[in-house]
């Protein structure tokens, strides 16, 4: 199979669906770690004080893991959508939806870091604020959520303009 190189088709646009690919993985990974880190470290210091409530209390850190998932769909469905002839069209869009779950990934995985660290704390002093945090932490989900909507809707639109010298440019 040889790589054919046109306007449409240039030979660096490879470059631009393999940054969506790893911006999609990285700031998901990225975001998903320090929610971790962050609502472990809170159920750590409350399971000092309660030590039978650490298995109700790990609910953010589980829902900060998904965050990490959602980088990686994205990021293999746009491998999968890159090949010797990828239109620039597409490598746009690539890069586009692996950046909008990246960063919206990461943004939900500082908020379920940040309410899951306090939640639990409190939760542990006071039991009735476990739904309340449960909300919040679901609206941080409904972020990386809304990202990887968009992520997908943009990884999978295609250009149907094909990479054949001489073709058409509009």
């Amino acid at each position: 199979m040889s790589i054919v190189v046109s306007e449409i088709c240039p030979s660096w646009t490879t470059f631009f669906g393999f940054m969506g690919a790893a911006s999609s993985l990285i700031f998901a990974n990225f975001g998903s770690c320090y929610g971790t880190a962050k609502a472990g470290v809170g159920v750590c210091v409350m399971g000092v004080m309660h030590p039978q409530l650490i298995v109700k209390s790990t609910i953010p850190t589980i829902m900060a893991g998904i965050l990490g998932i959602y980088g990686l769909i994205v990021a293999i469905i746009i491998g999968m959508g890159i090949t010797n002839e990828y239109p620039l069209y597409n490598s746009f869009a690539h890069l586009a939806g692996g950046l909008c779950v990246g960063f919206s990934s990461l943004a939900a995985g500082i908020t379920i870091g940040i309410v899951g660290d306090a939640g639990v704390r409190a939760n542990a002093r006071q039991p009735k604020l476990f739904v309340g945090m449960l909300l919040i932490l679901i609206f941080g989900e409904a972020l990386a959520l809304y990202g990887v909507i968009v992520g997908l809707i943009l990884a999978t639109k295609g250009s149907s303009n094909k990479c054949t010298v001489g073709a058409p440019t509009s």
